[in-house]
């Protein structure tokens, strides 16, 4: 096993595809192909599930991933050291988001490290927040902010802030003039546009409502955050968000948000894991977060949400 092996092993998990990866590395498939059963030969494992759709590591594959992983970023700060001293802030930090927190968040961060930090490079993942735990679980990322207020088990985590869910349009339904607030016995009656059933938004909305013993009415499920806002402003269907979902859009056209009651409020966290240790772009990256959460709050280009 060398390290050229673990480098494009890395590549190909990151990628999904052993194609990709080649033309990323500027190397020959075949080469790249022949590198990785090389590894696998010398471990006596197979590393890789290849089929139509690319490929994904074993259990054995996602093993090696942290390991090697964490030796590229070792490697890459002892060049950094040796270079310019130690505590450079330098190198990659994957960092995941949810939608509605990549919407306010992801640009303000990018251009903060750039001005700060202008040796590091980020990498930043958008999904829906059962993807981001998942591959915050696997190695894949450094960060990740999760909607979550308890510790798990090989991860740690500040909590950034709280928020409270709306209703977001209203398809129609007619409301007392200048209500602001939707009850949930209301909503049974709206046809509701939704994230599918992954989402943690959407597991967090079923929750309540099966709590409250009060039933979904939903029409749709819809994984993209800017067509759920979409859909609310045509009236087709409501939907349920934060408020922050509807920062920066024209009031004058941006749909009607209403508080929900009783209400549903969760809690986001900066988490990473314990099992491999942060350097010091991580480190930075991880303060970044918590200061710029603050400042958009100060500033008002965070609406709806509680600091913690």
């Amino acid at each position: 096993m060398d390290v050229r092996q673990l480098k494009y092993f890395v590549a190909i998990v990151d990628a999904s595809s052993i194609s990709k990866a080649a033309q990323a590395l500027y190397v020959a498939q075949p080469s790249l192909s022949q590198q990785i059963s090389g590894l696998e030969e010398e471990l006596k494992v197979k590393l890789l599930l290849r089929s139509s759709h690319g490929v994904k590591p074993t259990e054995a594959g996602r093993a090696l991933y942290k390991h090697a992983r964490q030796l590229m970023r070792q490697m890459e700060q002892i060049r950094v050291d040796v270079r310019e001293g130690s505590g450079s802030e330098t190198g990659t930090v994957a960092i995941g988001f949810p939608t509605t927190v990549a919407w306010v968040l992801a640009r303000p961060l990018f251009s903060y490290v750039r001005r700060k930090y202008p040796g590091i490079k980020l990498q930043i993942f958008e999904s829906i927040s059962g993807y981001i735990t998942e591959l915050l679980a696997n190695g894949r990322l450094d960060l990740a902010i999760l909607f979550r207020d308890v510790e798990s088990s090989g991860a740690s985590q500040i909590p950034l802030f709280k928020e409270d869910l709306y209703l977001v349009g209203d398809a129609g339904v007619a409301f007392s003039e200048g209500a602001s607030v939707c009850t949930l016995d209301q909503l049974a009656s709206i046809p509701l546009a939704l994230p599918s059933t992954t989402s943690g938004l959407r597991k967090l909305i079923e929750k309540t409502f099966s709590r409250e013993d009060v039933m979904l009415n939903v029409v749709g499920e819809v994984d993209s955050l800017s067509t759920l806002i979409a859909i609310a402003e045509s009236g087709d269907a409501g939907t349920i968000l934060p408020l922050s979902a509807l920062s920066g859009r024209d009031t004058a056209t941006a749909p009607v948000a209403r508080k929900l009651e009783p209400g549903i409020r969760r809690t986001a966290s900066l988490c990473w894991s314990d099992v491999l240790p942060s350097d010091s772009a991580t480190i930075a990256v991880r303060q970044a977060v918590v200061d710029l959460v603050a400042e958009l709050h100060r500033d008002g280009r965070w609406p709806g949400i509680e600091l913690l």
